[in-house]
């Protein structure tokens, strides 16, 4: 069972969004994730939102003109993102077994993000898996982008995964590290508790 799971239950979809609608209304900003990717490759690029929930991201980034195709392995986050966004393409798979041929899409994503903190909230064991599964979906030359939380202050579970464990893993998946930032907004990463980490394959 993933971390996400165990702590949610997979029902907590709806009041995940409410969480997120609520910090809209009350003027901060909820898109700092597709901006990010958005500053990385132009509009009509495809890009696969791994751990996509309720569709925030996903949902933003089509708007801006992106191909976007969105994975998640909760029942409950996705349809709140199909009850959203309708047209777009919502799957449900657990990304230790995602298989682009299986769902009928192609596999050369010129971006995959993994934002909301995908990689701790993994079964634990599974992160390198998934970092293979994640680069065998993007084109050459195309990007992979993780945030993640890495001590208790940024994250719902006890830290699991490193920063060079992450590496490693994204090493052996044929990756190479382009950037490292402090977040969302794109801030030299310092040594603190939250990374978004860019790699390359």
């Amino acid at each position: 069972m993933s971390r996400w799971n165990a702590l949610t239950g997979g029902t907590s979809g709806e009041e995940y969004a409410a969480r997120f609608a609520a910090l809209a209304l009350s003027g901060k900003d909820v898109h700092g994730e597709a901006r990010f990717c958005a500053a990385l490759v132009p509009a009509g690029a495809r890009v696969l939102d791994a751990g996509c929930g309720t569709g925030r991201v996903m949902i933003r980034l089509a708007e801006l003109g992106y191909e976007c195709v969105g994975v998640d392995l909760d029942e409950s986050m996705l349809a709140v993102a199909r009850k959203q966004a309708p047209d777009l393409p919502w799957f449900h798979t657990d990304l230790t077994g995602f298989d682009p041929a299986l769902l009928g899409i192609a596999a050369d994503f010129d971006l995959v993000v993994a934002a909301g903190n995908v990689f701790p909230l993994l079964a634990a064991g599974t992160e390198a898996t998934v970092v293979k599964r994640l680069a065998a979906a993007l084109r050459p030359g195309g990007l992979l982008v993780s945030g993640f939380g890495l001590d208790e202050d940024h994250l719902p579970v006890p830290p699991g995964i490193t920063l060079a464990e992450y590496d490693d893993c994204c090493t052996e998946a044929g990756l190479t590290l382009v950037d490292r930032f402090a977040g969302w907004d794109a801030d030299p990463y310092d040594g603190g508790g939250y990374a978004v980490s860019v790699h390359c394959r």
